[in-house]
């Protein structure tokens, strides 16, 4: 599933793509598609026909289209495990230059991946135009229906799809339908501060009212945060995948934010100390900004941005998917368990657990 890294890029892309643009026309082209949409496909065109698409917002793993400028109503998008947003024009997918500048305050100067460093692997990168398939991660991933980077059949996957003013066309595609899209109510934040990142506007859509601010929000009260955290009573995994206490985590960026600040996934929260929850928040941060400079992690075809690209973070795991593989500071076999469905992969040395928590 798109975690925000992923979401990210795509709100980036229709930012730049589609904003200012007012929608002509709308088909729903698999009922599935709008299932949560209240009135249904009857329904979406009439209420998206007409309108101007004027903020790209993200709060987490959720997207939305402001619609107009007075803000009352949105277009909310999950991707959920296969959803793509593709703007094409002609069917074509558009070929513009990549973003200029990425989410929020740039990474601080002592991140792990430093500037210099971010570029060669850019360099590096740019010389393979696509990411292959990777036999180690089979038995996480679906198989690939098509190449990577290569957007799968429309005349097969297309659920909605809008054309813009200006001879474009919004698609959204999903292989699976586990996606969805609705016209949904704008409502206040409870703090006040703005919904999501790509607007000011203190609001978010009703659906998404329950979803919590995410490690790179700059309204986010990373200290109050922490203190939410340890009084839980669970798993520290299972905590950061809760989007109602921190948005935005998936499986992939757990591992990841987990085997940085050398935690276990099954570490009890209540048995961590305040510096401890803070130093997991700011690995959570980190490794999201790196992979968005990357364009988010592909592994299949199933993610791609609005323009039908791959994201290239895949090659800067340290954790998810390297499960026998040697971990990067100790060099001890990575070890994978079975967790919630999905699976956590860590270092047992690296990431000891807690008396509590024994070895499985």
């Amino acid at each position: 599933m798109p975690e925000l890294p992923e979401v990210e890029t795509v709100r980036d892309g229709l930012a730049r793509h589609v904003l200012g643009r007012r929608v002509d026309a709308v088909v729903v082209h698999h009922p599935r598609a709008v299932r949560r949409h209240v009135g249904g496909a009857l329904d979406l065109p009439g209420r998206l026909t007409g309108r101007t698409l004027s903020a790209a917002v993200r709060r987490g793993k959720y997207l939305w289209l402001v619609l107009d400028d007075d803000a009352e109503d949105a277009l909310l998008v999950h991707l959920g495990m296969s959803g793509q947003l593709l703007v094409r024009r002609e069917d074509a997918a558009l070929t513009l230059p990549p973003p200029e500048h990425l989410v929020h305050p740039p990474p601080p100067a002592d991140s792990r991946l430093t500037a210099d460093s971010r570029l060669a692997a850019d360099s590096r990168l740019a010389a393979d135009s696509r990411l292959t398939a990777d036999s180690r991660l089979a038995d996480e991933r679906p198989a690939p229906t098509a190449a990577p980077g290569v957007p799968p059949d429309p005349t097969r996957h297309l659920r909605v799809s809008l054309d813009l003013d200006d001879g474009a066309r919004l698609w959204f595609v999903d292989q699976r339908t586990f996606g969805h899209l609705l016209v949904a109510d704008l409502v206040p934040t409870a703090d006040g501060a703005p919904g999501g990142h790509g607007s000011p506007v203190p609001v978010l859509p009703a659906p998404a009212a329950h979803i919590a601010r995410d490690p790179l929000d700059p309204h986010l009260d990373r200290a109050a945060l922490a203190r939410r955290l340890r009084q839980r009573r669970t798993e520290v995994k299972r905590a950061l995948l809760d989007q109602s206490l921190v948005s935005g985590i998936g499986n992939i960026y757990a591992d990841e934010a987990l085997w940085r600040a050398r935690l276990h996934p099954r570490r009890a929260t209540d048995r961590l100390t305040q510096r401890a929850a803070l130093e997991l928040l700011a690995a959570a941060e980190a490794v999201m900004r790196e992979a968005l400079a990357a364009g988010g992690t592909s592994f299949d075809a199933l993610y791609v941005d609005v323009e039908g690209a791959s994201g290239y973070f895949a090659r800067s795991l340290d954790a998810y998917g390297r499960a026998g593989e040697p971990c990067r500071r100790c060099g001890t076999p990575m070890r994978r368990e079975s967790f919630m469905g999905r699976s956590s992969t860590f270092c047992p040395r690296c990431q000891r657990p807690s008396r509590a928590h024994p070895p499985r």
